[in-house]
């Protein structure tokens, strides 16, 4: 069965993204080079977080990030200051919330509780 293990994600400054990844979303360092930090998640999917040559802008690349709490998270964040696309709510791929990260890409936050009870067909 195949899997995905790594994923490069274009960005202006890698170690604002990589503070971000870690700081807002848990995040674990996986090593520092030259133009390139790596950030691995809980299930090690390791995101290549690489100086892009240009601008971002208009770049189509969204996450999809399995959190414990989505409200709790929303709450927390969104307290630090940090940017979102949409509150938690019902989504076209689901419930959750979109958060920006420093680069303005979109991540979808979730988490398997809200997912289930709030994208439940009605009885």
């Amino acid at each position: 069965m195949a899997k995905v293990s790594h994923m490069v994600l274009p960005v202006a400054d890698p170690g604002k993204s990589r503070d971000w990844y870690v700081n807002n979303l848990g995040f674990e360092l996986a090593f520092e080079r030259e133009d390139v930090t790596a950030v691995k998640d809980s299930a090690d999917l390791t995101i290549f977080l690489q100086k892009s040559a240009g601008s971002s802008a208009g770049q189509k690349i969204t996450l999809t990030i399995q959190i414990e709490d989505v409200d709790a998270k929303y709450q927390q964040l969104s307290s630090n200051g940090v940017d979102f696309a949409s509150a938690p709510k019902r989504q076209f791929w689901g419930y959750g919330a979109e958060v920006l990260d420093p680069d303005g890409y979109i991540n979808h936050l979730w988490d398997e509780v809200t997912m289930r009870e709030m994208t439940k067909a009605p009885k």
